[in-house]
């Protein structure tokens, strides 16, 4: 890999991974900390989720243009070591006795607003790095990778709550961010500085993301389902935390369990993802794992106590997680394919505001439902409005080929 893709990228490439399975430790550590340390409910649970992302969002607005027009890996660095910043407050906290949820919503700010700026730089970053023939290759190394760190860290975090105490994935979570920096600053060389024209409006910069993304036809219906899409997903997190930890009674290790082992079909579809894109062609790939990937969700409204309701969490898991584990590298890949060097950045930071965004408002919708409805019900009703998402792919809306199959030949 090293050897086809240069040194830098195994850099870069291992930086990645020591901060992804950091966040493979940590997952679902803050609603955990909501559930089992400040006894919060749904409403709660929810709100967390979705105001740090609203907010973070919010903040990140700005950081587009900030990050187009900057050296790219500085920029990583600062926000892998702000992240890192943010999470250490959570444990000192914790150990003097004063953690509270408004701390908790801080932290989920600050480290929503730093994920969306290093996105749009690593993005960028990469475009830049790597060659257009190694764009796909590199991000199924990195869909790879993800899962890979989601199959080993839910459990074992999982397991070190249980013995060593609530905020010890967090503690992990903040190092990861510390070595991936580290990482980050060893890849050395010289980027070049971005060129800027003093006489474009600040608007129009600030702008520019979002005007490509809906302006590029083969972009905008991938755009659209996207957030309804992670949107969807991301909702249903919070409610199922608050049914398998609290009404359900897993334990936290059952709970990590449930996440960790169908993430292997992530694995499995990120490897091939590629050979898959080279037989039956990319936007075919993309656009049937695109409807696959929502088709599993709905059967979590299912799910009871014991080993037949851990079951049936893993095997809806599984079978969402493998085909997102196709789509998300082939996607990945066309956006940036899409996306002239000079747009990159602000088109990411346009991109993942706009997720972030979507799911902020759709896990707080989630949460007063299961407030109302309680948890099962929203569970269900978000599987059934997944089902209607793939109207966004069908057949007759990839146009702008030629102009995409330009735009790649220009990066």
């Amino acid at each position: 890999m090293r050897d086809r893709l240069g040194r830098s990228f195994g850099w870069l490439w291992g930086a990645y991974a020591v901060s992804a399975y950091g966040t493979g430790f940590g997952f679902g550590a803050f609603p955990v900390l909501a559930v089992l340390v400040l006894d919060a409910g749904p409403g709660r649970v929810a709100l967390l989720a979705a105001a740090g992302r609203a907010v973070g969002a919010l903040l990140a607005v700005p950081l587009g243009p900030w990050v187009e027009f900057r050296r790219k890996r500085p920029v990583m660095v600062a926000t892998d070591l702000v992240r890192c910043g943010a999470l250490l407050s959570v444990p000192l906290a914790y150990a003097c006795g004063v953690l509270s949820f408004g701390q908790l919503l801080l932290v989920s700010v600050v480290t929503a607003a730093a994920d969306i700026a290093f996105r749009a730089a690593s993005g960028a970053y990469l475009k830049w790095l790597v060659p257009p023939d190694g764009l796909l290759l590199a991000n199924s190394r990195f869909e790879a990778t993800t899962w890979s760190a989601t199959v080993l860290g839910p459990p074992l975090g999982g397991a070190a709550i249980g013995v060593l105490g609530p905020v010890t994935t967090v503690l992990a979570d903040a190092v990861s961010y510390l070595l991936s920096a580290l990482g980050l600053r060893a890849i050395g060389g010289t980027e070049p500085e971005p060129a800027r024209d003093p006489e474009t409006p600040r608007a129009t910069a600030l702008l520019a993301g979002w005007r490509h993304l809906l302006s590029e036809p083969a972009l905008r219906p991938l755009f659209l389902n996207t957030l309804a899409v992670n949107g969807l997903l991301m909702a249903t997190e919070p409610l199922l935390a608050v049914l398998l930890l609290g009404r359900l009674g897993y334990a936290p290790w059952e709970y990590g369990l449930a996440f960790a082992v169908p993430c292997l079909g992530g694995l499995l579809g990120a490897r091939v993802a590629r050979p898959l894109a080279r037989r039956y062609g990319a936007r075919r790939v993309l656009r049937v794992t695109g409807v696959l990937r929502v088709c599993w969700p709905v059967g979590l409204a299912g799910v009871g106590p014991g080993p037949a309701g851990l079951v049936l969490v893993m095997v809806v898991e599984a079978g969402l997680i493998t085909c997102c584990g196709i789509f998300n590298p082939l996607l990945a890949t066309r956006r940036l394919d899409l996306t002239p060097r000079h747009l990159v950045a602000r088109t990411l930071a346009a991109w993942t505001v706009s997720t972030s965004t979507a799911i902020a408002v759709l896990t707080a919708a989630g949460g007063l439902l299961a407030t109302w409805t309680g948890p099962r019900a929203a569970l269900g009703l978000a599987g059934l409005a997944l089902l209607a998402t793939p109207v966004l792919l069908l057949p007759g809306r990839d146009r702008g080929r030629a102009r995409g199959e330009a735009v790649a030949a220009e990066g």
